[in-house]
């Protein structure tokens, strides 16, 4: 990693990469395995079959996933009961019985359009840091990279929906550029979406303290709502750090058992 680092840019470091096994897709294969090298490097969540080596090996990755697009599940810890039971309720670990197998350090990654990557590894330890990298690599590359647009509509308008690390969310019109509406992230008091491509956002009116509904379609649906997690939580570790270790799942149950 150290020898990869030297020849990119500080926008392009590699955060972290290593060997994993990815349960491969389908029902008729509910049980197997694949071994998958994963790294995370600038912008951009990779996949391969083999570790990359040359410049031409990055570009031709198996797969490649915009990191502030990406969301990362853990999905099973090896813990005495007492402790599953505390982690899965209070922190949000995501026990899926239909991907249910006899290997304790399982997380995911959901991607665009729904779609996830499943994978496991051999220790807890592995595991916490793989979460820790995810969590930084996406910190630095939302700060980095300070807003991201995304095109939208609503009622047949053609619409602009923009985070912004500063500002927060700003709908305006794709053509006039004017804008529709802005909030601040901490306005945000809740969301939900039909799962395809309308999501509901509700947000506080600062001087009425009214709910106020805005509602969006996006062709990737998905990919917009991992971006929101990515910002929001970028946002709340801008003000207070100890926010991104609070969050270490895996870290703190693993060297705590």
């Amino acid at each position: 990693m150290k020898m990869a680092n030297k020849c990119c840019s500080a926008s392009d470091q590699v955060t972290h990469m290593g060997w994993v096994n990815e349960r491969l897709q389908g029902e008729d294969s509910p049980q197997l395995y694949t071994f998958k090298f994963l790294a995370l490097k600038g912008s951009s969540f990779y996949i391969f079959s083999t570790p990359p080596v040359s410049t031409l090996d990055w570009i031709q990755a198996e797969k490649t996933y915009n990191l502030c697009e990406v969301l990362f599940k853990i999905h099973k810890l090896w813990l005495n009961n007492d402790c599953w039971l505390q982690a899965n309720l209070y922190l949000g670990i995501h026990q899926d019985y239909e991907l249910e197998d006899q290997r304790p350090y399982c997380f995911s990654v959901v991607v665009g359009h729904g779609k996830s990557h499943y994978f496991n590894v051999e220790q807890g330890s592995e595991l916490a840091i793989w979460e820790k990298s995810f969590q930084r690599a996406i910190f630095l590359e939302v700060q980095r990279i300070g807003s991201k647009t995304f095109t939208c509509s609503w009622q047949g308008e053609s619409l602009c929906f923009t985070l912004d690390f500063a500002v927060g969310f700003t709908c305006f019109d794709n053509k006039t550029k004017k804008i529709l509406w802005r909030f601040k992230f901490s306005q945000l008091k809740g969301s939900s979406d039909d799962g395809k491509t309308r999501v509901k956002l509700l947000f506080q009116n600062t001087e009425t303290k009214q709910i106020e509904t805005k509602e969006l379609e996006f062709q990737d649906l998905t990919a917009v709502l991992n971006c929101i997690h990515s910002f929001i939580a970028a946002k709340v570790a801008s003000v207070d750090p100890s926010f991104i270790d609070s969050q270490f799942i895996a870290r703190k149950y693993t060297y705590s058992n």
